[in-house]
């Protein structure tokens, strides 16, 4: 897979050529972030303890944000990517924890209700809202309590704008309509926004 599928390759396409030619290097991007992240899920664990919870990220990448979690003595914890390359770094960082290659929109290796809590972060706003709705009708289809979304929610950086705008993410538009999105899936739902200008998402099964 060449530049051609960063230019002339369809969604799904793109975004692999972005993740596998980034992997090596993620590694560095995740630690600046490791303190968010950890903020993040002292957040997620206030709101619903996770100790003793199975737990799946779906489009885990390098396995940050599942490892941070981790922190908070949860009994499985399980990621998945489509990118082989992006797992292969997680599993070297995170030999602890199970990673498996599945693509978000179909997670046919897991069962209805089969993980306490379904998770993922940064993944569904690089999505256009017809992809964002099959990845999160998954999602709840494997969650037992609660699908949880860690995401953009109010304006950042420039150069955050930028990287988006480079990866033609729907960064904007999903800022703008996730509420109303998730609402359609999900019966009860929360938002649980940061000082850090992030959110968690929340859909109560």
């Amino acid at each position: 897979m060449g530049l051609k599928h960063y230019f002339f390759g369809d969604e799904d396409e793109r975004a692999q050529y972005i993740f596998n030619l980034i992997a090596p290097v993620y590694s560095l991007i995740d630690k600046g972030s490791e303190v968010e992240f950890q903020k993040m899920a002292a957040i997620f664990n206030d709101h619903f303890p996770l100790a003793g919870k199975n737990i799946l990220d779906v489009g885990c990448g390098t396995g940050s944000w599942i490892r941070a979690l981790g922190n908070f003595k949860p009994d499985k914890m399980v990621g998945t990517d489509f990118s082989l390359k992006m797992l292969q770094q997680a599993q070297k960082k995170h030999p602890e924890i199970e990673f498996i290659h599945q693509s978000g929109e179909n997670l046919s290796a897991f069962q209805d209700n089969s993980f306490d809590i379904v998770t993922t972060s940064f993944v569904l706003h690089g999505m256009k809202t017809p992809k964002r709705t099959k990845v999160l009708a998954e999602m709840k289809r494997i969650a037992r309590e609660q699908v949880v979304i860690h995401d953009f929610y109010t304006n950042h950086h420039w150069i955050i704008r930028i990287l988006e705008f480079l990866e033609r993410s729907d960064y904007i538009h999903f800022k703008q309509h996730f509420t109303e999105e998730l609402e359609q899936q999900f019966v009860n739902t929360q938002v649980i926004p940061a000082d850090n200008g992030n959110a968690l998402y929340v859909g109560i099964k």
